[in-house]
């Protein structure tokens, strides 16, 4: 299902959030509303309640009690009256006007309310008990009577002026929350400004347009400086990939030139007449050796691209257990004619321990060994020394080539690794992507390769490669 966008997903946010608000505001002010209506109702009550036992008064002859039903002074209520009543000494009926069968409290201390229901209508009633006479009467003995009142009135009023309040009140947050919405959809539009320009300027990098130069970092909002940085530092990446494949064609292109153009020479001059024997038989083995050097050539980047895409991907972990010091040695004995032959001794060191496996291919393993001792050896002069060695390290195994050779300046300790580098242009010197392979071949193992600085003549390089439980 399609997302909405972010505008439309915050938009509704407020909304729900105003909703939340806007509930909790009627709720409050319908709550607060109706306590302060019932403080005053009940206040009313009371003052109506006092008012009718206000006319009950002493008989002047016989000592009874008299209510002054003139005297009565009570809102005036369409539909629904209010009603009282008032008892005397002995519970005897001095005042009623509530209809027969309604229930009502007996009389008991302090002042009680209880609400009901006549015909439907709510009421809310008060009962005020051992209320004094107010009457005196000079000729009267003992204690003055006391009376209970009750009065109750109708609460529709009440109910109809909470409706008012709620009514308004949510009618108010209605209107606030257009306002809201109106100026959070102009807020929200003018804060997503820079993301759409950002996302506009991203969208316009292809090969042929690497520009990319989004608003300065100072300048952009705090939660996009984060994203702003990630797609510099991505694309950068990515040119540098790029421009690394379009070196490494270009440099395929170009190695691949020379012999193919060599081949192609020599089959052209072995046609131009006829010839004999033993020149079609040199011609054959000079066209084989270069048919060899092309092979090697594109073994050797058949080898990198697949473990670059191990890299990428997913490393295959079938592999079995390998030695790292079997793999050392049978790098030694490989590596030990082209030693002689220039006349550079080979040496090897703690390579007898068992316990440095990993899971790999052993033939990459000993590729890896092969490619820097060759590389060693090449650069070496005679009678000089050429060393690997194994140690532990933390959680792994260091793997060091060291040579007596020129070394390696500082500036390029990056950049023998680079694919087709070459120390010299002789063909002797290969193709430049044996340090190139060997990276790759760590990498893919989750290990690390690199150039150590040393004071003494030479070059050392070292390789780091985490063991497997």
């Amino acid at each position: 299902m399609k997302r909405q966008s972010i505008r439309y997903r915050v938009l509704a946010g407020v909304v729900a959030s105003q909703l939340v608000l806007a509930g909790g505001l009627v709720g409050m002010g319908i709550g607060f509303t109706r306590r302060q209506l019932r403080l005053s109702f009940d206040s009313r009550l009371q003052g109506n309640a006092m008012s009718i036992a206000a006319l009950v008064r002493y008989a002047e002859h016989g000592g009874g009690l008299l209510f002054d039903a003139s005297r009565v002074r009570l809102p005036r209520l369409r539909r629904h009256p209010p009603y009282y009543r008032v008892l005397g000494p002995g519970g005897r009926m001095v005042a009623n006007t509530f209809p027969p069968g309604v229930s009502l409290p007996a009389p008991a201390r302090p002042a009680r309310y209880w609400n009901f229901a006549i015909h439907g209508v709510p009421y809310r009633g008060l009962l005020l008990s051992h209320v004094p006479i107010l009457d005196t009467e000079e000729h009267l003995q003992g204690p003055p009577a006391r009376l209970d009142a009750y009065f109750a009135a109708p609460t529709l009023g009440m109910a109809e002026e909470v409706a008012g309040v709620a009514v308004a009140i949510g009618a108010g947050s209605l209107i606030l929350l257009l306002l809201t919405l109106l100026l959070a959809g102009w807020i929200i539009r003018r804060e997503l400004e820079p993301l759409r320009a950002l996302a506009q300027q991203a969208g316009a990098i292809s090969p042929h347009n690497w520009n990319f130069d989004p608003a300065p970092a100072d300048s952009a909002p705090a939660e996009l400086q984060p994203l702003v940085q990630a797609l510099q530092r991505m694309l950068a990446r990515l040119h540098a990939s790029h421009q690394q494949q379009r070196a490494f064609m270009a440099d395929a292109a170009h190695h691949l030139k020379t012999p193919v153009a060599i081949l192609k020479s020599t089959l052209q001059t072995l046609l131009q007449r006829p010839r004999e024997r033993g020149e079609y038989l040199a011609a054959a083995q000079a066209s084989l050796g270069d048919v060899d050097r092309l092979e090697q050539l594109l073994q050797r980047m058949l080898r990198l691209a697949r473990l670059e895409q191990w890299a990428e991907d997913a490393f295959p972990h079938t592999l079995p257990l390998a030695d790292v010091g079997a793999s050392c040695q049978a790098a030694l004995e490989r590596v030990e004619p082209l030693a002689r032959a220039r006349g550079v001794a080979l040496r090897g060191r703690g390579l007898d321990y068992d316990g440095w496996s990993l899971r790999a291919d052993p033939e990459d393993l000993e590729l890896v060994w092969v490619n820097l001792l060759e590389n060693a050896v090449q650069h070496s002069p005679q009678g000089s020394l050429v060393e690997i060695a194994c140690d532990a390290a933390d959680g792994g195994v260091r793997v060091t080539v060291r040579d007596q050779g020129p070394g390696i300046p500082a500036a390029e300790a990056q950049a023998v690794f680079e694919r087709f580098r070459r120390g010299d242009a002789s063909p002797a010197s290969g193709f430049g992507l044996g340090l190139a392979i060997a990276r790759a071949i760590v990498q893919a193992y989750g290990g690390a390769i690199a150039v150590q600085p040393q004071p003494a003549p030479g070059a050392t390089l070292q390789v780091v490669l985490p063991l497997s439980a």
